[in-house]
C-alpha cells in the first residue's frame, strides 16, 4: 500500500480545503490557553471536530511550538471507534496524507513493536479512525520534519499500551501524543464535575481511577500514566472545556481536555 489517506476529520479531502484548514489550526494555536511550563514529553489531547475541541487542542498543541526542530518522532495513540481490534494496532501504509501534506510513518519504530504480541496490523482500523487524524494537521503545522508512529488502541490493558510505549519512549526526538476526549452526553453541570474528576486522576498519575465514563480514550491514557509514573514525569492541566463552551448547547455536551507530561 502507497499510503492511506488520513482526514481530519470524516470525509473525502480536496486541495482547496488546505488554506482553510491551515487557517483553522492556525487560530487555535494563536489563541491557545498558555500555561508556563517546560517542554512537555507528553500531550493528551482532544479529537471531536475542530469547531468542538480545537481551541482546547490548540492549548496542548501550543506548548510544543519551541520544539519544532526538536522533535522527529511523534507516537500517537488513539482509541478504535469504527473497527474492533485486539491490542494496539499499526498500518503497513507509509504515509498518512492531510490537505497539508503527508506525513512518513517510521517504518523502523513499527519494525520493532511489531515483535510485541499486543502489536497487530490492520489498515482496516486506521482508515477512518478520526482519534489520530484530527492531530495531525496540528502536528504538520508545528514541526519541520518528523515521522509518525499512529497506533488505533482496541481491546488492550493499559500494561499493554505503556509496554509499546515503554519500547518507543526514545529521548527528547520524540513526542508521545494521546488522543481522547472526557465525558459524554452530559449536562453541562455533570460534566465539567466529571471531567474535573478525571483531570485530578491525570495530574496525580492515578490510572486506576480514570474509566470509559471519564475519557473515550481511557486505555491509553492509563497507558501513559503508568510509563509517567514509572519515569516520574510532572503533569500539567493545560485546558479543560467542553462543547457547551465552545460550540454547542449546554444540555448534552462533550468533556475535552489537554494535559502536559513533563
Amino acid at each position: 500500500m502507497s499510503g492511506i489517506r488520513a482526514p481530519a476529520v470524516a470525509g473525502q479531502f480536496y486541495p482547496a480545503e488546505a488554506p482553510a484548514l491551515r487557517s483553522s489550526v492556525s487560530g487555535y494555536l494563536r489563541d491557545a490557553v498558555h500555561v508556563p511550563g517546560g517542554p512537555p514529553k507528553a500531550l493528551i489531547a482532544p479529537h471531536a471536530g475542530y469547531v468542538y475541541s480545537g481551541p482546547i487542542a490548540g492549548s496542548a498543541y501550543a506548548r510544543i511550538e519551541p520544539l519544532r526542530e526538536r522533535i522527529v518522532r511523534v507516537v500517537l495513540l488513539g482509541p478504535a471507534h469504527r473497527v474492533l481490534v485486539r491490542g494496539l494496532a499499526v498500518p503497513t501504509a507509509d504515509a498518512f496524507e492531510t490537505p497539508l501534506g503527508s506525513i512518513a510513518i517510521d517504518q523502523e519504530a513499527i519494525a520493532e513493536i511489531r515483535a510485541l504480541p499486543q502489536v497487530v496490523v490492520s489498515d482496516e482500523a486506521h482508515a477512518f479512525e478520526h482519534s489520530l487524524e484530527v492531530h495531525l494537521p496540528f502536528l504538520q503545522a508545528l514541526l519541520d520534519d518528523f515521522e509518525v508512529v499512529p497506533l488505533v488502541v482496541g481491546d488492550a490493558s493499559a500494561e499493554e499500551v505503556a509496554g509499546v510505549l515503554e519500547c518507543l519512549w526514545g529521548g527528547e526526538e520524540t513526542l508521545v501524543v494521546v488522543s481522547s476526549d472526557l465525558s459524554h452526553y452530559h449536562d453541562y453541570a455533570t460534566a465539567r464535575g466529571l471531567d474535573a474528576a478525571t483531570s485530578r486522576a491525570i495530574a496525580d498519575l492515578r490510572p486506576q481511577a480514570i474509566d470509559h465514563e471519564g475519557a473515550c480514550g481511557c486505555v491509553p491514557v492509563q497507558g501513559l500514566l503508568l510509563v509517567a509514573r514509572e519515569k516520574r514525569l510532572r503533569v500539567e492541566v493545560l485546558d479543560v472545556r467542553n462543547s457547551g463552551d465552545t460550540a454547542g448547547p449546554r444540555d448534552r455536551v462533550v468533556g475535552y481536555g489537554a494535559y502536559a507530561f513533563c
